[in-house]
């Protein structure tokens, strides 16, 4: 099968062209003491046989400011797709969406937590955020969450006004899973399954989540697929973020999945991010 990596980072060594203007004002440490540029990330995917990647905008360090994602895009078309930041409260966001879609990337990322910002942020589902999820639903603009689970609340508030939005929650949206089945702690994620517009990326934090305390990956995932379906679940290795190369972190995600069905797997690693982000599927034969 094709592995498809839906979220990687770029972070150019051109600090001239590119200024560091981080979201929240503080430049995350991984982005200082281990970037990886476009020409990198690609050697690094094809050490791993990763076919396809989503290059996510690096909020923490660029914020609003996609213009590298955009060369990543344009120099690799055939390799990459593109997910930029917006500020979903400006008074520009719709504008803005246009604009960065009208460059050839092809969703928006909301950041409103990560290591730079602790906690989640109230502004999700803020008033003046819902004409930018409105364009989204209205042109079919698929959406990348940073967020918590504490915020799943807020955004079972956004589905109800916009059922046909598509959303894709980093890390799971870092659920606790310690206290093991049936997951009394995380009970908003796995009820957040009756969305159908609701899609979670597994990434390393999500399946480090699985392993502690009573919780076993083999179970989390039984579960979540049970939930949500397969093709609800879309493999991310983080990716400079994380620790390890793609090789390395891909061999966990596998071993972690290996439980599941084979389909399962395929969906996961990815079929579900071809249906996510239909222009991954761009070039393909019979495309």
């Amino acid at each position: 099968m094709e592995i498809v990596d839906t979220h990687t980072h770029v972070i150019s060594p051109d600090t001239a062209r590119y200024p560091v203007a981080p979201v929240g004002g503080k430049q995350s440490g991984w982005s200082q003491d281990h970037p990886v540029d476009i020409g990198g990330l690609v050697r690094a995917l094809d050490e791993a046989s990763v076919a396809k990647a989503v290059v996510v905008q690096a909020s923490t360090v660029y914020g609003h400011d996609n213009r590298y994602v955009v060369e990543a895009v344009r120099a690799h078309p055939d390799r990459f797709v593109g997910v930029y930041s917006i500020d979903a409260l400006a008074d520009d966001a719709v504008s803005r969406i246009e604009h960065w879609q009208g460059q050839g990337l092809v969703g928006f990322r909301l950041f409103t937590t990560g290591t730079t910002m602790p906690g989640q942020s109230d502004w999700l589902g803020h008033e003046r955020s819902l004409p930018a999820w409105a364009y989204a639903e209205e042109h079919g603009i698929p959406v990348c969450l940073q967020m918590t689970i504490q915020g799943l609340p807020a955004l079972r508030g956004i589905l109800d006004r916009f059922p046909r939005v598509r959303v894709l929650l980093d890390h799971c949206a870092r659920p606790d899973l310690s206290d093991g089945r049936p997951y009394e702690a995380s009970k908003d994620l796995f009820e957040l399954a009756a969305y159908p517009g609701a899609h979670l990326k597994l990434t390393h934090r999500a399946l480090a989540a699985a392993a502690q305390g009573k919780s076993t990956q083999a179970d989390f995932l039984a579960d979540l697929v049970a939930a949500y379906g397969a093709d609800r679940i879309a493999w991310g290795s983080n990716f400079p973020a994380a620790e390890g190369s793609p090789r390395s972190i891909l061999a966990e995600a596998r071993n972690a999945v290996s439980s599941l069905p084979q389909a399962d797997q395929e969906m996961v690693f990815g079929g579900t991010a071809r249906r996510f982000y239909p222009a991954l599927t761009a070039g393909a034969p019979g495309a």
